[in-house]
């Protein structure tokens, strides 16, 4: 099956071959809360250890979908499985890999006794390669998993996972180890190891291959882009080193030729195939073969707005917390990613902010593929200093590489509301901090707009984005209904408190329309909220609730400076009870009167066509 269109179920959608296999079930477990596990040898054996448990992965212990559902801090947790040999036979020069999509926060792995893995990072993927470890003659092995995490530590990026000892205000459970899938893979020992995709909507794609081990003979990359099986571009490079940058060029995008159908947005999400075929140059011999896909589309900014395609779109965004009941963090499958993009769609939005964390990369296939814009963002840390950048700094590095190729995501966020960095406009070496992660997000993906602070206090941001949970409609439609009356809030103290901009650059920015305006988080209804639950205004009743609903849309999309935003949040998240669905995944209203809210299709007029007519209105002038 064509990479574009596969079940969803790959853990890793960019980069896919065809034999691997889902380690995802039933293992056994136990808590070392007295971290004794490696002094006594937990992995020696498959007898050893405390394992008296028995634990569903990849769900966290703490999410009742485990099996165990102990909410209460554990430290240090161990996992091990019996994993039959067939699956991770290697023969010849092949290679026996196992990948961990994401655990939290730090882990060592063991096969048959042997440590083959640590890593440091609780949302980015990490591999062990087991094949000098598998125990000869063997007809099962195991595999043995430590993980560390501890809840105090306010230096971890830890996103919305509370550090007390119970969810309190907008912080919610804590995830403990596995929390994505794991799964084998035999490879060649000559392979793509990573695969970028730049697309350029003018002239074809830049694709950035790298091998396991710089080449020993020279060998040739061969890279073909089709669609619906007609091939729109190959390209055959003879390579030397193990990184290559190759020029895919599409003959149908240049000499003007227009093929509008060709690039990727939500209202028509066009995905190429791609695959990616290695070869010893002087035999011909096929060393590796991935399968891929390309969203041709470019995203940016310019004008006060925001640009895809080098056209201006407006941003209908909603906040996606990414938690769930049963499973917390974690997310049952491919089916409930999808519906998730889905429901996000038929609400009107055509964008979402996953907030606080780094979401499942099957989550990012559907937006891929089913048409939806993403934010990306990572988990912050909640204190200032040399642990927390560094720990924060590698980890945002490690998910802007796993997640650049994705057209859908047109955005990136590395620090949320100056969580982390509390006192930026005063402290020089935060401020450095948030100039710093933005400009070294753009220096490894030059080709999406940065936040360098999210909400307040930006430092260098390519859109200014604010946070506004003012519950009355007017006011928020004089806050931002022209440029004078938002230069006010700009110069004031901003409308939660926080001053926008904290230096001149970025202030020049947003006049010379270079980092346009969009409220990125607003609204927070809840509707018959109880004791005990968290939001921003509370209604009480259907009919109250839809009304100032559609109030606070309405005084938003009536702005002209207001490029685009997000609503304040997709669902109910624990205490949390300001989402547009219940925390069942049910609709607060019928799905086509938020619809009909969240784009103001009953005026006759949607948020896009606004912009498309100030567009025209700006060209006359």
């Amino acid at each position: 099956m064509r990479a574009s269109e596969q079940d969803g179920t790959y853990p890793r959608p960019i980069l896919q071959r065809e034999r691997w296999h889902s380690l995802d079930g039933v293992w056994d477990f136990g808590y070392d809360d007295g971290d004794v596990g490696e002094r006594d040898a937990w992995f020696a054996e498959e007898g050893a250890g405390g394992f008296d448990r028995r634990i569903t992965v990849p769900y966290p212990p703490e999410a009742p979908a485990s099996g165990i559902g102990e909410t209460a801090p554990h430290r240090v947790v161990w996992y091990r499985r019996r994993i039959p040999h067939e699956i991770l036979a290697a023969g010849g020069e092949e290679r026996a890999l196992i990948h961990f999509g994401a655990v939290d926060h730090r882990a060592k792995v063991w096969l048959d006794g042997r440590l083959v893995a640590e890593h440091v990072g609780g949302q980015s993927p990490f591999t062990a390669d087991v094949t000098g470890a598998l125990r000869p003659g063997a007809d099962a092995h195991v595999l043995v998993v430590r993980a560390e995490d501890d809840p105090a530590d306010l230096a971890q990026p830890r996103g919305k996972q509370d550090w007390q000892d119970r969810p309190h205000a907008v912080w919610y459970e804590r995830t403990t180890g596995i929390w994505q899938t794991v799964w084998t893979e035999t490879v060649a020992a000559q392979r793509v190891t990573d695969l970028a995709w730049i697309p350029d909507p003018a002239r074809g794609v830049l694709a950035e291959v790298t091998l396991a081990t710089p080449p020993a003979a020279p060998l040739t990359v061969e890279i073909v882009l089709s669609l619906d099986g007609e091939v729109l571009a190959r390209s055959t490079t003879a390579v030397r080193t193990p990184r290559s940058r190759i020029d895919v060029a599409a003959p149908a995008l240049r000499n003007g030729i227009d093929r509008e159908d060709l690039l990727w947005s939500p209202e028509r999400p066009t995905l190429l195939d791609a695959r990616v075929t290695v070869r010893d140059a002087a035999t011909s011999a096929v060393l590796d073969t991935v399968d891929s896909y390309v969203g041709l589309r470019s995203a940016g900014v310019g004008r006060g707005a925001f640009l895809l395609n080098d056209r201006p779109y407006y941003v209908r965004s909603v906040l996606n917390q990414g938690y769930r009941p049963d499973t917390l963090i974690a997310n049952s499958g491919t089916a409930e990613l999808r519906r998730e993009v889905e429901l996000i769609k038929a609400m009107g939005f055509n964008a979402v902010r996953i907030h606080q964390k780094a979401e499942d990369p099957r989550f990012l296939y559907w937006a891929d593929r089913l048409g939806l814009l993403v934010w990306g963002e990572t988990g912050a840390a909640y204190e200032f200093g040399t642990e927390a950048v560094e720990l924060l700094t590698r980890e945002w590095l490690d998910l802007v590489r796993r997640d650049r190729s994705h057209p859908s995501v047109v955005t990136w966020v590395p620090v949320n509301e100056s969580w982390g960095a509390s006192d930026i406009p005063h402290d020089p070496a935060q401020r450095h901090y948030s100039i710093a992660l933005a400009n070294l997000t753009r220096a490894l993906d030059p080709s999406r707009p940065v936040l360098s602070n999210e909400g307040w206090e930006h430092t260098d941001s390519d859109i200014l984005g604010v946070h506004d949970y003012c519950g009355d409609p007017a006011e928020l439609a004089r806050r931002y209904g022209d440029a004078a009356a938002f230069e006010a809030v700009l110069a004031g103290p901003g409308p939660q408190g926080r001053v926008l901009s904290v230096t001149e650059r970025q202030t020049e920015r947003y006049a010379a329309g270079d980092a346009p305006l969009m409220i990125t988080e607003f609204g927070g209804l809840s509707v018959r909220a109880g004791e005990g639950d968290f939001s921003y205004t509370r209604t009480g009743s259907d009919t109250q609730y839809a009304a100032l609903l559609d109030a606070l849309f309405g005084a938003l999309r009536s702005s002209r400076v207001v490029a685009g935003f997000c609503y304040t949040q997709y669902m109910d998240t624990a205490q949390e009870t300001n989402g547009l669905l219940f925390s069942d995944g049910s609709p607060k209203l019928p799905l086509e009167t938020i619809r009909r809210i969240v784009t103001g299709e009953a005026t006759g007029e949607t948020a896009t066509e606004k912009e498309e007519e100030r567009e025209k209105e700006e060209v006359q002038a």
